[in-house]
C-alpha cells in the first residue's frame, strides 16, 4: 500500500500541468522585483538530443526555426512546471515514459537554475521541428496545442515566484515571439486562462505575476 501511495504521489508531482492525453501529432507582487540592471546571459552548453540551448547575446540562438517547416503562430500559453526543479530533458524523459507522448510537451522550457540556468530558455524538439504541442487540453479543435506556443517555467508558483532572470528571458521570448508572428498581448495566456481550456487547473499557479507580464509585453 505505501508502494502505491508514494508512486500516486510521484505521480501528481512530475505531471506538472501538462495535458494527460497527447492530442493529435492574492498577492500583492513588488514591480520592481523583476527590474534588473544586468543582462541575463544564460549558459551556453552542449544540448541533449531533442534539446537546443539558447543562450549569448539577445538570447536568440534556436528561436528562429527552420524555414522549411516554420508555422504560422497566432497565440502564446504560459505554463509552470508544478515541480520543485527541472529542465527539458527531465521533462521529455517523463513525458515519454509516463504520458507515452512523442517526448516533452512544450516549445520552450525556462529554467530556475536547479537542472539549468537561472533564466536558460531551452528549445525542444517540437518548437525545432514546429510539431503541433503538448500542454494545454480539450481547446476546441485542438486549437492551443496547434496554433500556440506552449513555455513552460521551472517551478511552483503555488508554492514561491518566478525568479528575476526567469521573467526577463520570459518577456524577451515572448516579444521576440510577438515580433515574428504579430501574436498581440490579448493572445497571451497562462494555462488556465486559456480560451475553450477543457481541464481544470491553476497553472501557471496563484503566484505568477501574469499582470506584470502584460505589461511589459508588446501591445
Amino acid at each position: 500500500m505505501l508502494n502505491k501511495v508514494l508512486l500516486l504521489c510521484s505521480i501528481f508531482v512530475l505531471g506538472g500541468c501538462a495535458v494527460q492525453d497527447e492530442p493529435m501529432p492574492q498577492i500583492t507582487y513588488d514591480t520592481d522585483y523583476y527590474k534588473s540592471s544586468e543582462t541575463v546571459k544564460p549558459r551556453l552548453s552542449t544540448p541533449a538530443p531533442g534539446r537546443a540551448v539558447s543562450g549569448g547575446e539577445g538570447l536568440t540562438q534556436g528561436w528562429v526555426p527552420p524555414s522549411s517547416v516554420e508555422k504560422k503562430w497566432t497565440a502564446i500559453v504560459i505554463h509552470h512546471s508544478g515541480t520543485k526543479n527541472g529542465d527539458s530533458a527531465i521533462f521529455d524523459k517523463w513525458h515519454r515514459e509516463n504520458n507515452h507522448w512523442q517526448g516533452v510537451g512544450y516549445d520552450f522550457v525556462v529554467g530556475n537554475g536547479s537542472n539549468s540556468g537561472n533564466g536558460e530558455v531551452e528549445v525542444t524538439y517540437r518548437w525545432q521541428k514546429q510539431v503541433t504541442g503538448a500542454h494545454v487540453g480539450g481547446t476546441p479543435g485542438n486549437w492551443a496545442n496547434k496554433d500556440a506556443v506552449g513555455i513552460c517555467l521551472v517551478g511552483d508558483f503555488n508554492k514561491t515566484q518566478p525568479t528575476n532572470a526567469q521573467m526577463q528571458s520570459l518577456v524577451k521570448l515572448v516579444r521576440f515571439l510577438q515580433n515574428r508572428y504579430g501574436i498581440p498581448r490579448s493572445r497571451v495566456y497562462g494555462h488556465k486562462d486559456t480560451p475553450g481550456v477543457g481541464t481544470v487547473t491553476d497553472c501557471p499557479g496563484r503566484n505568477f505575476p501574469m499582470t506584470w507580464l502584460k505589461s511589459q509585453v508588446l501591445p
